[in-house]
């Protein structure tokens, strides 16, 4: 008969990170932070690394999961996160790449043939976050999932998801 393993919470699994290895170091050190690093995962792109797209402080996208200025300010301060006000933006893409959120793949397609940029808002994860965010779970949102592909499009990009029949992205 299977032993029944008990879930573990966020703060347990950055724990477990934590201790994972010398090459990781990770500052949290308290339950409310982990639970903010929980939530804020629910924002984050991967095209290559981990790629965390907060487009608007303050969006109630962000907001009504916890994700406001304070939040990001503390989460910071933890060393897992920096914010600029002009905004970051990842260069050198050829006229199409593909990013996936939560492991479903969205082709985007940019108005030039090479040298384009993909704008990623005002917050990128350190290498500690980047860490952090590899080794950790997180729950899909399908309203911040439509926000960015409207944002996007809203930008002039092309996107288009690959969806198997009687499937939902």
């Amino acid at each position: 008969m299977a032993r029944r393993q008990r879930p573990i919470d966020s703060y347990q699994a950055i724990l477990v990170l934590m201790s994972s290895g010398p090459e990781i170091n990770i500052p949290i050190v308290d339950k409310h932070d982990a639970g903010l690093f929980t939530s804020l995962s629910q924002f984050m792109w991967v095209q290559g690394e981990p790629l965390l797209l907060v487009y608007e402080i303050g969006h109630e996208i962000y907001t009504t999961q916890g994700i406001d200025l304070p939040a990001l300010q503390r989460l910071e301060a933890a060393g897992l996160l920096s914010m600029d006000a002009a905004g970051y933006v990842k260069k050198w893409f050829g006229k199409h790449t593909r990013l996936f959120y939560f492991g479903k793949p969205t082709k985007i397609q940019f108005p030039q043939d090479a040298s384009n940029q993909l704008d990623l808002g005002h917050v990128i994860l350190t290498e500690q976050g980047k860490a952090l965010a590899r080794g950790f779970g997180g729950t899909r949102n399908q309203k911040f999932y439509e926000y960015t592909i409207e944002t996007w499009i809203r930008q002039g990009l092309v996107t288009s998801s690959i969806v198997p029949p009687g499937r939902s992205i």
